[in-house]
């Protein structure tokens, strides 16, 4: 961070229910390497399907504290795997969720860092532009710049979590800009 004054509280989503999901590996790296006066919460996905008869003020309590979680968050990682050419149905569902009061979606503005990953050295990219496109419909604040796309990200994982330098330095000084900037 340019400030060590700056206090930024983010929320971390995996875009992958596995308990040892690459994209949790990749955000619990990340959190680890923060630097002071930054933090991290990082959040489950696992949603009831996006239904909207049950879109009410009456909601399953998950999804109150799904929204909630965005709302106290200063800005948004998302580590998002690529499946099948898209991003998972678990991520299009929680961003589906979070979209929602139509017009009052608490990620409307919400500064946004997307990271994809992908065994593949494409790095997930085709995930990627889907979950770009998503918020800008909501519209989130996408951080702009270079995208951080993680080819091989097996190789970078050490003892379940993001340990490779190189990749680890990129991705901070996004989030840098994304507190920096929001």
């Amino acid at each position: 961070m340019t400030d060590a004054t700056v206090r930024a509280k983010l929320l971390g989503l995996p875009g992958s229910l596995r308990r040892n999901s690459n994209s949790l590996a990749i955000l619990r790296g990340l959190q680890d390497a923060l630097p002071a006066g930054a933090s991290m919460d990082i959040r489950d996905l696992r949603l009831p399907l996006y239904d909207q008869d049950i879109d009410t003020p009456d909601a399953p309590a998950e999804v109150h504290a799904f929204r909630q979680a965005i709302a106290d968050a200063d800005g948004v990682v998302i580590v998002t795997p690529e499946y099948n050419y898209g991003m998972p149905g678990v991520l299009k569902n929680a961003l589906d969720w979070a979209s929602r009061p139509y017009g009052k979606s608490a990620l409307i503005g919400k500064p946004v860092l997307v990271i994809s990953n992908s065994p593949a050295f494409t790095g997930g990219v085709r995930a990627h532009q889907q979950v770009n496109d998503t918020l800008l419909a909501l519209p989130a604040k996408l951080l702009g710049g270079p995208q951080v796309v993680i080819g091989g990200v097996g190789d970078k994982i050490k003892d379940g979590k993001l340990a490779d330098e190189a990749v680890l330095k990129f991705t901070l000084g996004a989030i840098d800009r994304m507190i920096t900037t929001g």
